[in-house]
């Protein structure tokens, strides 16, 4: 009895040990390396002697700086981009233990060309701005020790990498460590890092799905794992997926045997009933938990977001969870003023809100991979992606193929477990392809992502045809077809529309999309105008999407000004046209966004408004003047309308005295939202505002602030043009502290928040106006 005692007590100490074990912290860590680096650009300084920077010895003119970084603050208007050579340094402690553990770097995206350093020994060149790379640090990083990592990048015109040198490129690359940096801390057995590039169809933990529908989807995960000690290894990996609601709705395992120094790729297939299946009105998600056990020790862990869902293109359309539907959408450069590409994670959410408010449920890629955090806010919001390798007009030798290819790969196996990617843009932009890297193109898809799309702008060599109308000469109808880009260029260039001598009184500036917000009404308008026309086209041909050309306006590396056919300005203000876009979303309770809404595109000015068009996703609108009924009325019949959700609506009125303009939507019968426009009176005070779009400020954010220029009833005085001067007090500063003169009646800064949760003090002041301080609170 003693002795059944005794080892009844040794089997519950067992359990209680094996329950510890696996119930312990991962012993994979990842740290962000994102604060306190030194910088130096090569031409601030005297003199530069790279022998001693590569060790860590920067001479006088570096400077504190933190990630994302730009080299260089740029104006607003762009025509000078900095190009040349910079360094960065960044000091790290690792601690004694991490003797047993491969250590990893992983950036995020440097641009263009980097050469890497740690303690002086160089580890590694890499070519391509726009996607991850990772290094093997282990037998050169000092345990229990300060280690030195040294970055150098250059940015200049690169034939390797393209695109067209920067004087003829349509878009500006800028440059720095402009995405996050991580330092990966890995037990002996550990799951492989996506970009892994050992084996074709691997890296990480890679989530599939068939046989989709609201009962059920058979779920296939595969998870690539290595053994670098000197002996074999059991493993086994356990997954459990949980639902938005935090229950755990599906577990599995499996595993096995690892040699000495091998990876191996595991697969589990498991069945999960009445999934919630993912669309743009219903982005559900789901959490994919992984654990690497080694034995009883948790070496690895992994956290995957997915969403479930069915996408079948055919020429006849796209069909979703089974349901035919057409995305409205857009085109994106992924630029903000000042600091280029060096945009924080929230701020690419705030700008993928802004997408999504707009009334777009797809967005192009354009012409290059976007930020991971771009990818996890459309997946949250519901926005498809049409990813796409870096490239635009240009072509080079079999190195730049070589380049492409390993970039397509690259791209894939960072971003397929995304929802919200549609296809895989692995074309060339505007650039004629030979027919074997085409080929090519989609051999590489099929090994890392069976069963999804590629779309390129070459007929027939992708699953997609994605076609810009300005280069339609007529519909193809026996293939799957996206409008790539539209409304930019057709009125521009005068070759597309039905009726052109109409716009021959208007001067080039008039007719093109390409209009300034502060460009005024009539301008705005023809934006609009231009945009209407183009998209009800769109809508007659067997496209399953569009996308307008382009979201925001943005700097191109050849010109002096901006490019202005964006709906809202670099600065993420809309023009009318925005909610011309705004205004096709169909009421709804299955989407948050679907609200309904109504805009009154007119600043009401006597001899410059000549009538009232007014956007909404009403059944009806009524007008009024000063109170006065104009009229009740359904939306506009016409040519440019026959096709649209929801038409405009035009009232016959002219301006003729100051006043107040109300417009009242109606839906199934009932007053559902109203809009009110004045005459604008003499400019009277500032009023700030700070843009959040779905986020409020947190610390290391980039926000940007508006000082509204306002007459005393409060209406945005849109000529204004005054000098508006901006201080900050607290945990804050201006990106650019110039003082800044107000466009179409708003002056906007960018303001950056410290590193601490704290507040602060935004005062803005111009001339004998009001002025106007702001308290911004931030996490």
């Amino acid at each position: 009895m003693k002795l059944y005692s005794f080892l009844l007590l040794l089997i519950l100490i067992a359990l209680l040990l094996v329950s510890c074990s696996e119930s312990g912290e991962c012993h994979s860590e990842r740290m962000s390396l994102n604060r306190d680096w030194t910088f130096l650009r090569v031409d601030s300084a005297t003199h530069v002697d790279e022998g001693m920077i590569v060790k860590g010895i920067f001479p006088p003119g570096a400077v504190n700086v933190a990630l994302p970084h730009t080299p260089r603050i740029e104006p607003l208007v762009v025509n000078d981009q900095w190009q040349g050579i910079c360094y960065y340094r960044k000091t790290f402690l690792l601690d004694k233990k991490d003797e047993e553990k491969n250590i990893f770097l992983k950036f995020e995206g440097v641009m263009n060309v980097a050469d890497v350093w740690l303690n002086g020994k160089h580890l590694e060149k890499h070519l391509g701005g726009y996607l991850p790379f990772v290094i093997d640090i282990t037998s050169v990083a000092h345990p229990d020790s300060v280690n030195t990592l040294v970055v150098r990048l250059d940015n200049r015109d690169n034939p390797v990498t393209g695109p067209k040198p920067l004087k003829e490129l349509d878009f500006n690359t800028y440059g720095g460590i402009y995405r996050d940096v991580w330092l990966i801390k890995k037990a002996p057995v550990y799951i492989v890092d996506p970009v892994c590039r050992n084996k074709k169809g691997s890296g990480g933990v890679i989530v599939t799905s068939g046989n989709v529908s609201e009962n059920s989807a058979e779920m296939i995960i595969k998870t690539h794992v290595i053994n670098t000690r000197n002996k074999s290894a059991d493993i086994v990996l356990k997954h459990t997926l949980i639902s938005e609601n935090g229950k755990a709705v599906m577990s599995g395992k499996d595993g096995g045997c690892i040699n000495a120094g091998c990876d191996t790729i595991f697969e589990c297939k498991m069945q999960l009933k009445n999934p919630s299946l993912w669309s743009p009105d219903s982005p559900i998600l789901y959490t994919l938990k992984t654990g690497l056990y080694d034995g009883n020790f948790l070496a690895d862990c992994d956290t995957t977001r997915i969403g479930i869902r069915d996408i079948k293109i055919t020429a006849e359309g796209l069909y979703l969870n089974g349901k035919k539907i057409f995305l409205r959408g857009v085109n994106r450069h992924q630029e903000y003023p000042y600091v280029g590409y060096a945009v924080p994670d929230n701020a690419q959410y705030r700008d993928a809100y802004k997408i999504k408010e707009a009334g777009f449920d797809y967005v192009r890629a354009s012409h290059y991979p976007p930020s991971p955090a771009f990818l996890d806010a459309c997946d949250e919001l519901g926005i498809f992606v049409l990813d796409a390798i870096p490239g635009w007009q240009y072509f080079g030798d079999s190195l730049f193929v070589n380049y492409m290819k390993r970039s397509a790969r690259e791209l894939i196996r960072r971003d397929r477990n995304h929802a919200c990617i549609l296809g895989w843009e692995l074309s060339v932009n505007e650039t004629p392809m030979p027919e074997y890297f085409m080929k090519e193109m989609n051999a590489i898809r099929t090994e890392e992502d069976p069963g999804t799309y590629t779309a390129g702008w070459i007929k027939g060599k992708y699953d997609i045809y994605i076609e810009a109308r300005q280069h339609r000469k007529e519909v193809d109808r026996c293939i799957p077809l996206i409008v790539s880009e539209y409304g930019d260029w057709e009125y521009y260039a005068q070759n597309a529309g039905f009726n052109q001598n109409k716009w021959n009184d208007l001067l080039e500036e008039e007719r093109t999309s390409r209009q300034p917000r502060e460009s005024g009404e009539k301008r705005m308008l023809q934006q609009a105008t231009n945009i209407q026309e183009a998209h009800n086209d769109n809508l007659t041909t067997n496209a399953f999407a569009d996308g307008y050309w382009v979201m925001y306006d943005y700097n191109r590396g050849y010109a002096n000004d901006l490019e202005y056919s964006g709906i809202m300005d670099i600065c993420r203000l809309p023009k009318f046209s925005y909610y011309f876009f705004k205004s096709q979303r169909s009421i709804s309770d299955l989407n948050v966004f679907a609200k309904p809404m109504i805009k009154i595109a007119s600043f009401w000015t006597p001899g410059i408004s000549k009538s009232v068009k007014i956007f909404s996703n009403c059944d009806e609108v009524a007008l009024y003047l000063d109170n006065r009924l104009i009229g009740k009325k359904t939306s506009d019949k016409d040519r440019f309308s026959a096709f649209l959700k929801h038409p405009p609506f035009t009232f016959d009125v002219e301006c003729e005295a100051p006043g107040t303009l109300t417009a009242r939507g109606y839906y199934k019968g009932k007053e559902v939202c109203s809009d009110s426009v004045s005459t604008p009176g003499k400019a009277y005070k500032i009023t700030l505002s700070v843009d959040t779009s779905g986020i409020s400020p947190r610390k290391n954010d980039l926000i940007f602030v508006y000082a509204r220029i306002i007459d005393k009833n409060g209406t945005l005085v849109n000529t204004a043009s005054d000098r508006v001067y901006f201080k900050v007090k607290g945990n804050g500063s201006i990106v650019d502290d110039s003082p800044v003169e107000a466009l179409g009646g708003i002056a906007t800064i960018l303001l950056k928040t410290g590193s601490v949760a704290g507040n602060v003090f935004v005062e803005a002041t111009s001339g004998k106006l009001i002025k106007d301080v702001l308290n911004v609170d931030y996490k």
